[in-house]
């Protein structure tokens, strides 16, 4: 027997295929935004409609923006010849809130996976060596600590080595097959602190 009309019961498988919301998650979700007033539900929809619209990769870091450049690489202020490589936009965010880090970041959009069938085509692995044609001092590995992290960070290290920029990756104190988006500031900037050279 079904509990829900077919327009709730959408709204939940909806709500359940994103990341991260169960099934309950998903009906709690479902029952908040019926009950929220119409102007709010309209002002939500808008939202998402117009960030797929108009969110698109940084033309230099590839982090996701609605510019051409994001904010971090229009900063001038900010240190241009020190890269941090990064898997996703969600980790560049976690060293960010540290608010040490005062380089740029280059974001991979995932991780060498040989078992998902993810190769180093796949990621923006050809755009890093472009920007190494540049002024760059350094490059700092900050790939997450699971196998993929790890593949990832030794495929870039034989890559950028010969080019004779310095390569370093981040320390641990980020736990093996932790994710840097969950990890707090301080762990995040002793990482950043006592990485070594690769």
């Amino acid at each position: 027997m079904e509990l829900y009309s077919g327009h709730i019961n959408r709204l939940i498988e909806e709500l359940a295929a994103l990341p991260g919301i169960g099934s309950k998650s998903a009906q709690r979700l479902a029952f908040h935004l019926i009950n929220m007033p119409q102007d709010r539900v309209n002002k939500l929809a808008a939202a998402i409609v117009d960030a797929k619209a108009n969110v698109k990769n940084c033309k230099e870091c590839y982090t996701l923006t609605d510019k051409e450049i994001c904010p971090v690489c229009a900063n001038q202020k900010r240190n241009h010849g020190l890269i941090m490589v990064v898997e996703n936009t969600r980790d560049m965010t976690a060293y960010e809130r540290t608010g040490k880090y005062e380089g740029v970041y280059h974001v991979l959009h995932g991780a060498i996976s040989p078992m998902l069938g993810i190769g180093p085509n796949d990621i923006k692995l050809k755009e890093l060596m472009h920007r190494l044609e540049g002024d760059i001092e350094e490059v700092i590995i900050a790939t997450n600590s699971s196998l993929e992290g790890e593949t990832t960070a030794m495929y870039i290290s034989k890559l950028i080595k010969p080019t004779g920029v310095k390569v370093t990756r981040i320390a641990s104190g980020v736990p093996v097959g932790g994710d840097l988006e969950y990890i707090d500031e301080v762990t995040l900037l002793r990482a950043l602190e006592g990485r070594v050279e690769l």
